[in-house]
C-alpha cells in the first residue's frame, strides 16, 4: 500500500502531531490523507454531514456529502488504519444555504465554498479538531500554505494552475490557517490520482465532486423553490429603461449573464444589474457590463499589513483571469479601481488579491461602479 512519494512537511508542528484531515469521500481528500499517514502525522478522518438528502438518482451527479461519499470516506479510512467520525454539521450547513439563499434574494450571487471555507473547513473543524487533541486540520485544495518562525501565514497558488483553490481561501482568518495543512499543494491532479491508483485507494478514479454541495441537481433554482422563495417578476430593459421583455424572477438572473435571457435584439446582451426591489432584469452591450471599480467590504488579510494603498492583481471569481487594479483602504474596507474596465464583476461575489502567485487576502464584493456610472461604486 506505500508508494513512493515526497514526504510532506509541517516544520511549526510537533513530531509525529494529531491531524483531523477533512475526508470528503472523493480522490483528493482520500490522497491528502494518505499523504499525512504516510509522512508520519497522527492522522484521524472526519466526514462532514451537510444533512442535504440527495437521491439516489442524483448520486452520481458529482455530489459531495452524500450517503455513497460517506462510505467512500469511512472505507478509505478503513483501508489506511485511520480512527474516522462522520459528524452531523446540518445546522451549520443550514445557517450557510439560508444565506446562499438570502443572497440571491437581494440580487448578488453568492460565493458558498469560500464561506464554508471560513466558518466549517477550517472554522468548525478547527473546533473539533481540539475536542480530539489535534494541533491542526488539512483539507485536499490546491494551494500551498508555509507558516514562518512569527507564526504569519504565507499562502501561494497551488502548483497545478488549473486546479488551484487559492481563491476560494481568501477569507480564511490567518490564525485558523496556520494550523491548516495542505498536502496537495505541490501536486497536480493526475499525480494525486497516480497516487491514489498506487496506494490502492478505491476513490482513484472518481469523478470531481460538484462545486456547491448542497445543491446536488447543479440548479440553484431548484433550491430557491423547494425553499419557497417568493420571486421578484418583472421586466427586462436596457441600460435606457426601454422595456425588451418580462421575467419570472430576479433570482434567476446574475450578472454577466448572457444566455437564457431570451429577448431578440440581433447582438449579444449580458444582465448588468438587477434591482430587485423593482423587479428590473437590466441588460447591456460587453462594454456596459464591465466595472470601472468595486467596492469590498469585510477584508481579510494573509501574512501581511497593508498599506493604506496598494497595487496589485485581483481575481474577483472563480474562473477568471487576475486583473490589475488600486486598492485604496479605508476605515469600512476599500475602494477599488480597475486598470482595465473587467467584466461581469458580481456583488456578492469574493475578491482575493494576489502579488504574483501569493493571495494577500480578500473581501466581499459590496458593489461596483459600471463604465460611464457617475459617483462611487453602486450596489446591486
Amino acid at each position: 500500500m506505500t508508494t513512493q512519494t515526497a514526504l510532506f512537511q509541517a516544520p511549526h508542528l510537533s513530531a509525529g502531531a494529531r491531524v483531523v484531515a477533512a475526508m470528503s469521500g472523493g480522490v483528493d481528500s482520500s490522497v491528502a490523507a494518505w499523504i499525512l499517514r504516510e509522512s508520519g502525522f497522527e492522522t484521524v478522518g472526519l466526514f462532514m454531514r451537510n444533512g442535504v438528502k440527495v437521491e439516489a438518482a442524483e448520486a452520481h451527479k458529482k455530489s459531495c456529502c452524500s450517503l455513497s461519499d460517506a462510505r467512500d470516506a469511512r472505507m478509505v479510512a478503513a483501508y489506511l488504519g485511520l480512527p474516522f467520525q462522520a459528524v452531523d454539521l446540518a445546522d451549520e450547513f443550514g445557517s450557510l444555504i439560508d444565506h446562499f439563499v438570502d443572497e440571491y434574494r437581494r440580487g448578488r450571487t453568492p460565493n458558498p465554498c469560500a464561506m464554508c471555507n471560513r466558518d466549517l473547513k477550517m472554522g468548525r473543524l478547527l473546533e473539533l479538531a481540539d475536542e480530539l487533541g489535534a494541533e491542526a486540520v488539512a483539507t485536499g485544495h490546491y494551494a500551498r500554505l508555509a507558516v514562518d518562525e512569527d507564526g504569519r501565514v504565507h499562502l501561494r497558488r497551488g502548483l497545478d494552475t488549473r486546479k488551484d483553490q487559492s481563491y476560494q481561501l481568501f477569507s480564511v482568518p490567518e490564525p485558523q490557517l496556520a494550523r491548516t495543512l495542505l498536502p496537495l499543494g505541490e501536486l497536480e491532479k493526475p499525480r494525486v490520482r497516480e497516487l491514489a491508483a498506487q496506494a490502492g485507494l478505491r476513490t482513484s478514479q472518481k469523478a470531481d465532486s460538484q462545486e456547491v454541495c448542497f445543491v446536488p441537481s447543479n440548479d440553484y433554482r431548484n433550491l430557491l423553490a423547494e425553499r419557497g422563495v417568493e420571486l421578484h417578476p418583472g421586466s427586462i430593459v436596457d441600460t435606457q429603461g426601454r422595456v425588451l421583455g418580462e421575467h419570472e424572477g430576479t433570482e434567476h438572473y446574475t450578472i454577466g449573464q448572457r444566455r437564457g435571457l431570451r429577448v431578440a435584439t440581433g447582438r449579444p446582451l449580458f444582465v448588468v444589474e438587477l434591482v430587485p426591489e423593482e423587479g428590473l432584469v437590466v441588460v447591456g452591450d460587453r462594454e456596459e457590463c464591465k466595472a470601472e471599480a468595486m467596492r469590498v467590504e469585510d477584508l481579510n488579510w494573509i501574512g501581511v499589513d497593508p498599506p493604506d494603498r496598494l497595487e496589485c492583481l485581483v481575481q474577483h471569481r472563480y474562473h477568471c483571469t487576475p486583473a490589475r487594479v488600486e486598492v485604496c483602504l479605508d476605515g469600512e474596507g476599500a475602494e477599488v479601481v480597475f486598470e482595465d474596465p473587467e467584466l461581469a464583476v458580481t456583488p456578492g461575489q469574493g475578491a482575493a488579491f494576489y502579488d504574483g502567485d501569493r493571495l494577500l487576502g480578500g473581501g466581499w464584493i459590496a458593489s461596483t461602479r459600471r463604465q460611464g456610472q457617475e459617483g462611487a461604486a453602486v450596489a446591486p
